[in-house]
């Protein structure tokens, strides 16, 4: 029996998608995202930005740019997204329909900024639904951001949504929205682990994730010298906030997020043999190096493997070839810890 149906028994599996998630906005900046992808395979996520990448009337042309950098041969992997204006802005239903229109098929997600309710997802989905559907695209995932009070209020039933994958948490608007109560320090490190407000929101957004399977994505680091910084924040979200993917604004920062947030060797080594054992004993209770495992534990081994595979790491080849149809493509440049 393959693991996914002996462990899950007809439950959703949670989402496994990168942990890495790279914004660029320039043309420039687009491209050299891409030919890094194509360089590292697909082991984080691009999304290419028509909400802050756009000049100001230049929005149309920007996102058929970004249709066509999707629809390339230069599109690999099939693993970039777009970032989309919000909801009450006037060229979002425009993003919407340019990028479906040239773009659909190929799409790893469109990503909703500044929804202020659960409502807004709702109306982003529906919206976003009808012209995919006229591409010919059924469920195209959605990542939501979010960053206002009523989002977060709502965080419970956004994540909810069966079409919602990931929710990323906006920090910067976030601490906006609050009117100077939350000084600015706490945007940036140690201050946006320790500030109560902060610490909150984090906590609310990765716990709804992790109740309905989804991805809790964490907020940006805006240092792009010192790496350590970087590493130290993605860390931080992993092991303290329960966050299992991170943005990267600057390519110097994907390979520090990947290192914080995927799995160590000895993790997926053990993880490895406990699987490997369940599956002997039919998932039956076992007992390794002492210790008793069942299918509870064997859920979060499995997770190991699954999140070891889509971070580019090396795994068992029976584990990979059980994993093909659940994650990415096996990429062509193994990452190792």
């Amino acid at each position: 029996m393959h693991p996914s149906e002996a462990l899950f028994q007809g439950k959703h599996q949670p989402v496994s998608i990168p942990v890495c998630d790279h914004y660029a906005g320039s043309e420039k900046l687009m491209r050299k995202s891409v030919a890094l992808q194509q360089q590292l395979g697909p082991v984080f996520d691009i999304t290419l930005d028509a909400e802050d990448g756009a000049a100001t009337g230049n929005e149309a042309s920007h996102a058929r740019l970004i249709a066509s950098i999707i629809n390339s041969a230069d599109n690999r992997f099939d693993r970039i997204g777009a970032r989309i204006h919000d909801c009450r802005h006037p060229f979002f239903e425009q993003d919407i329909a340019l990028l479906c229109q040239d773009a659909a098929r190929r799409l790893a997600y469109l990503v909703v900024p500044k929804i202020h309710d659960a409502a807004d997802a709702c109306h982003a989905i529906a919206l976003i639904n009808r012209h995919a559907q006229q591409a010919g695209r059924a469920a195209l995932p959605v990542h939501v951001l979010i960053e206002t009070h009523g989002a977060l209020a709502d965080v419970q039933a956004i994540a909810a949504l069966p079409q919602v994958e990931c929710l990323s948490f906006g920090i910067m608007d976030f601490v906006s929205e609050h009117h100077g109560a939350i000084p600015g320090h706490a945007m940036r490190s140690p201050g946006q682990f320790t500030h109560g407000l902060i610490a909150r929101a984090k906590l609310e957004i990765a716990a709804a994730c992790h109740a309905h399977g989804k991805v809790p994505s964490h907020n940006v680091t805006t240092e792009i010298r010192d790496m350590a910084i970087v590493a130290n924040d993605a860390h931080r979200a992993a092991t303290e906030f329960g966050y299992s993917r991170m943005w990267s604004i600057h390519p110097d920062q994907i390979k520090p997020i990947l290192h914080a947030m995927s799995p160590l060797n000895t993790e997926i080594d053990q993880a490895a043999l406990i699987i490997t054992a369940a599956r002997n004993a039919q998932w039956g209770p076992i007992q390794h190096n002492g210790v008793l495992h069942d299918r509870a534990s064997y859920r979060y081994y499995w997770t190991i493997l699954k999140r070891a595979k889509s971070s580019g790491m090396t795994i068992p080849e029976w584990a990979n070839a059980l994993l093909q149809d659940e994650c990415t493509p096996h990429p062509t440049t193994q990452l190792h810890k």
